[in-house]
């Protein structure tokens, strides 16, 4: 995990619309994608560890005051290893861009440094944030520990500037940062995340924030205060925030073909994870259900299927406040020259037993809503302008 400053108040400038803002989403060409086609992830995989969910937090240096411009009306955002959308804010005036993931999975703003001494925070890789250029900076004091790695006006805003970044993997990266979505429980010491701002000063129309994560070339939108009717058909199923920390529902039933084959005798909790790839599971469930639709490991740790079996592997569902979602093989297997599954074992663990974690490969399937108001994260089907663009 990146060393950081604690960047402090930070002005933050948008673009409203109708008091929201509306951030286009594209998508292009993984990393993942990008390294098999040149023989290259085989080693890639081997050398570093490629964990999106262990968020570990290390030190961090002062905060800082500056302005924060998130994009323009037209912002673009890209699509990082499959499934991580991101895109341009400005930090400081004059203003310093900077590419951020928007992650509903952590809750900090974080931006490389100019101080940042380690080989991804080359100049000519990523931008670093450079304090003595920005007129309005302020520094406190303390060190902290920090998680992973227009006009309208948000003042004293909390940042993270990385120092340090351990590895060659984000030298590879297509962002510099992250811009955190989830509750403020999950910030260390960085104050209020970026949102609950925009809601304590009345920023939004609404305390909602809504996504739509194509799987075609457009990517979709990021939609900050409210959500895009056009873009889904009543009803939303509405599921309750179990615990306020990560977007925290509750998995009914996870279904092979119609049979329940996990969280049977007892419900499971899961993440709602923007930021996040795959559809991620405890090791055991996830071992027995890349068996049970026919994936085989690879030395990197992905499972392979036979892609000309794809049409043939079962439906895998999950059940979320009554409502059965269903997924098929054209949906959770990746064919990036060969065909990958999209489910991933990874052991996060928690007060109520080991996580699973909803990605991309279940988000780009469903509008998605989050509901800070209400505590509560929604899913719609999508409308027929969205499956006319797909």
């Amino acid at each position: 995990a990146p060393a950081m400053y604690i960047s402090g108040f930070l002005l933050v400038c948008l673009i409203p619309w109708l008091l929201n803002l509306r951030v286009p989403l594209s998508k292009m060409l993984s990393l993942r994608s990008q390294l098999r086609a040149t023989n290259q992830l085989d080693n890639f995989m081997m050398n570093h560890q490629v964990d999106i969910f262990s968020r570990r937090y290390s030190q961090c240096y002062p905060p800082t005051l500056v302005s924060l411009r998130l994009g323009k009306a037209s912002e673009r955002l890209y699509n990082f290893m499959d499934a991580q959308y991101f895109g341009q804010i400005s930090l400081g005036t004059p203003e310093q861009n900077f590419t951020v993931v928007f992650d509903t999975g952590s809750a900090d703003l974080w931006v490389p440094s100019f101080y940042c001494v380690s080989q991804a925070c080359g100049k000519q890789i990523h931008s670093l944030f450079a304090p003595t250029s920005s007129s309005n900076i302020f520094h406190s004091s303390h060190v902290h520990k920090l998680t992973k790695v227009g006009t309208m006006t948000l003042a004293n805003q909390n940042f993270g500037e990385s120092v340090y970044e351990p590895g060659s993997s984000f030298v590879m990266a297509k962002f510099d940062g992250v811009l955190g979505l989830s509750y403020p429980t999950l910030s260390k010491d960085l104050g209020l995340p970026v949102f609950d701002n925009m809601m304590n000063q009345n920023k939004v129309d609404q305390p909602v924030f809504s996504f739509y994560l194509s799987t075609n070339g457009f990517g979709g939108e990021l939609l900050l205060g409210g959500v895009d009717e056009e873009l889904f058909v009543p009803p939303i199923n509405w599921v309750p925030v179990t615990l306020k920390g990560y977007w925290q529902i509750k998995i009914d039933e996870v279904k092979l073909q119609g049979t329940t084959t996990f969280c049977r005798s007892h419900s499971c909790q899961a993440i709602v994870d923007t930021g996040t790839s795959l559809i991620s599971g405890p090791t055991f469930e996830i071992q027995i259900l890349q068996q049970l639709i026919g994936a085989s490991p690879t030395s990197i740790g992905e499972y392979v299927v036979n892609c000309t079996r794809i049409s043939s592997l079962p439906v895998v569902s999950l059940v979320l406040n009554g409502v059965e979602y269903f997924l098929t093989a054209e949906t959770y297997v990746k064919r990036v020259k060969i065909c990958i599954s999209g489910f991933q074992a990874t052991d996060v663990s928690s007060s109520v037993g080991h996580m699973w974690i909803l990605g991309d490969v279940f988000l780009s399937q469903v509008y998605s809503i989050y509901d800070r108001g209400q505590d509560r994260v929604g899913f719609a089907q999508f409308s027929d302008k969205v499956k006319r663009s797909v």
